[in-house]
């Protein structure tokens, strides 16, 4: 990598004037983050008492003897970039006012099972969590196609997406208790039989509109299309359809993973026989998804298959949904924490040919933050004994940052450029370094996350996920510890040894405190409000000036 000008940290500083904060990002503190009573009135009387409470808060979990300690070096990495995500800021140390609430953004439901109900208990599971004021995140194609019969009622099943209205409509009454809104994501197979209705569906005026949508898109459908292929819509034959007859070697069966077997013919390799509907040229397919995506910017898309790749858990967990802004791929009642780190924070000399960026107080702040966010597990707040599980085990971690465009901005740069490309890497990969070894450091102080030392028996479906496991003579039936099959053959963690070969030698035999650590979020709100409106996550800035709606109960105002 070269030695661009920006990355120094040798130049001499000028002080920086204090920005004020602006009224519209005071504005949003106060009616989404600030800590009131009952009454309306403020327990925070500013900022800076947000901040004591949740550092607080999180310090409490460390042993009696440390807790001053870490509340101080809580507090500063708050004043210095570090910006829990808006349920950490508004709801940690807040359990004496609203005790129901969780510090998880970060969600995603149990399996959708193919049942009355099945369905309606997934959908009581959401309520209590969006009531807790988390997101959440379904996978909706496990639900059989519009038409399809359903013995047991004697009657046609109306399909997904009739169900998903009634999440729509729980989203939206929760939701409507505050100002908040409910988030969720609906996921969906690119080869299930309604696909077509899922990908037109937000043409209908005001329908799923407390849905983000996205398809589960594979690279064998990207292969299809490419090549003007046909596409087989397809989905499992129960067992009630093989009683009444159905041959298994009929041209129209064909073997397929599935996120369930249960109730479905499933063969020694976990795969399951499914019906084809119908058969279409991929290209119609995806004329139809690139017409949605223009016209309503949905659905997105989910590289399904990238995504279990490059799962640290990829022995462990098949991922088919995502949290409400995709940037955190889930199993069933996965949980993730988030946070972002602040880059202007770390400017010097803005807007000047001095201009560079201290990596050095960077680092701190995020092995400090990293702690902080660690500590969140521990008063997590969620509602079912599944999301608590899944936390509890893994740990996962979602640091990110924001106000990229901003400061590529402040250090003379254009955004895209070479020199902006450069720095940018250097911010993830430094993050990523700096918050595992922090990981490193905890679970040697405080032990790993429970999944390290965990053996797993080594499959035939791993061994096909991950060729190096046979490269290194590991068969099927032996037995690894989850450490072991994270930090060496996690592709990520692969990626991280090509330049922190040492740290990884110590993960693998040491474990860490987390399974995750890096996600880079939109973070909308809080780089409005706590960041003081710099730039969103990674994007440019859009416009200097601009207006925006925001949202009061019962109301929406806009603002300049």
């Amino acid at each position: 990598m070269s030695s661009a000008p920006k990355l120094k940290t040798v130049k001499a500083v000028k002080t920086n004037p204090e920005i004020q904060m602006q009224d519209a990002s005071l504005d949003i503190w106060d009616k989404k983050y600030r800590l009131k009573d009952k009454e309306d009135q403020p327990v925070d009387l500013d900022i800076d008492a947000t901040y004591a409470r949740v550092a607080k808060a999180l310090s409490d979990v460390e042993s009696k003897a440390k807790r001053a300690e870490w509340s101080e070096k809580f507090v500063w990495a708050l004043k210095h970039g570090a910006i829990p995500a808006g349920r950490i800021i508004s709801n940690a140390g807040a359990q004496a006012y609203k005790p129901a609430t969780s510090t998880i953004n970060c969600t995603v439901s149990g399996i959708v099972p193919d049942s009355m109900q099945g369905i309606l208990e997934r959908n009581l599971e959401a309520g209590l969590t969006l009531k807790a004021g988390c997101g959440i995140g379904y996978e909706f194609s496990t639900l059989r196609p519009k038409g399809a019969y359903v013995s047991g009622a004697g009657a046609y099943t109306s399909g997904p997406l009739s169900f998903m209205d009634i999440y729509d409509k729980m989203c939206f009454t929760v939701s409507s208790a505050g100002g908040r809104r409910g988030a969720q994501m609906a996921t969906f197979d690119v080869s299930h039989p309604d696909v077509f209705d899922f990908v037109r569906a937000k043409r209908e005026d005001g329908r799923l509109r407390q849905f983000n949508l996205s398809l589960l898109i594979t690279e064998e459908f990207i292969e299809a299309v490419r090549a003007d292929d046909s596409w087989d819509l397809t989905f499992p034959i129960s067992a009630k359809e093989i009683e009444g007859g159905l041959d298994l070697k009929a041209d129209n069966v064909v073997w397929k993973p599935f996120p369930t077997t249960e109730n479905y013919i499933s063969n020694d390799e976990g795969l399951v026989a499914c019906r084809i509907y119908e058969t279409i040229r991929a290209q119609k397919l995806w004329n139809a998804i690139m017409s949605s995506t223009y016209d309503y910017a949905e659905p997105g898309f989910i590289l399904i298959d990238q995504v279990n790749k490059n799962n640290n858990n990829w022995f462990c967990e098949d991922i088919r949904a995502t949290n409400p802004c995709g940037e955190q791929p889930l199993p069933p009642y996965g949980s993730c924490l988030l946070g972002s780190v602040n880059l202007t924070k770390f400017v010097r000399n803005p807007f000047t040919a001095d201009a560079f960026f201290d990596w050095d107080e960077y680092a701190e702040v995020v092995e400090v933050f990293t702690r902080m966010l660690d500590n969140v597990v521990e008063i997590n707040g969620l509602p079912l004994d599944g999301q608590r599980k899944e936390i509890e085990y893994k740990r996962r971690h979602g640091m990110g940052f924001l106000g990229l465009g901003s400061t590529i901005t402040m250090l003379c740069m254009k955004y895209g450029e070479q020199d902006s490309l450069e720095f940018t890497e250097r911010v993830a990969r430094d993050m990523a370094v700096s918050g595992l070894k922090a990981g490193l450091d905890l679970a040697r102080e405080k032990g790993p996350a429970p999944i390290m030392e965990d053996e797993f028996e080594v499959t035939a479906a791993m061994l096909f996920k991950q060729p190096d496991l046979a490269k290194d003579g590991i068969k099927v039936g032996d037995k690894l510890k989850g450490k072991v099959l994270l930090a060496k053959y996690s592709r990520y963690m692969q990626n991280i040894a090509t330049v922190a070969p040492e740290l990884m030698e110590s993960l693998i035999e040491e474990g860490c405190r987390f399974s995750h650590h890096s996600s880079i979020a939109p973070t909308g709100t809080i780089s409005l409000s706590l960041a003081n409106n710099v730039s969103n996550g990674i994007e440019p800035s859009f416009a200097h000036h601009y207006s925006r709606n925001v949202i009061r109960e019962g109301k929406s105002l806009k603002r300049r």
